[in-house]
């Protein structure tokens, strides 16, 4: 367990450590955005950060959902108690 965990920290560290700059958005508010701050208005310069931010949501939210799911139904260790004699599964 801790080599998984250790595992999935060093893989994220290095997804973040070399992730690009990213622009998400369409062509239509790419241009309104670079328009916008020429013309000095300083309020669509965070129209990218506001769309990463509504991206990363959904994900964050599968991420939440998929670690409560493993916490709660993963597999105990249970001790069978169990007759030693061969049995047929047909």
């Amino acid at each position: 367990m801790k080599k998984k965990a250790i595992f999935i920290l060093f893989v994220l560290v290095f997804t973040f450590a070399i992730s690009l700059n990213v622009n998400a958005q369409c062509a239509m508010c790419s241009i309104n955005a670079e328009q916008g701050v020429k013309n000095g208005n300083t309020v669509s310069a965070g129209l990218n950060t506001g769309v990463l931010y509504l991206l990363s949501v959904p994900y964050l939210m599968a991420i939440i959902v998929g670690v409560v799911w493993y916490k709660k139904y993963r597999k105990k260790n249970i001790q069978l108690n169990m007759k030693k004699e061969p049995f047929n599964l047909n």
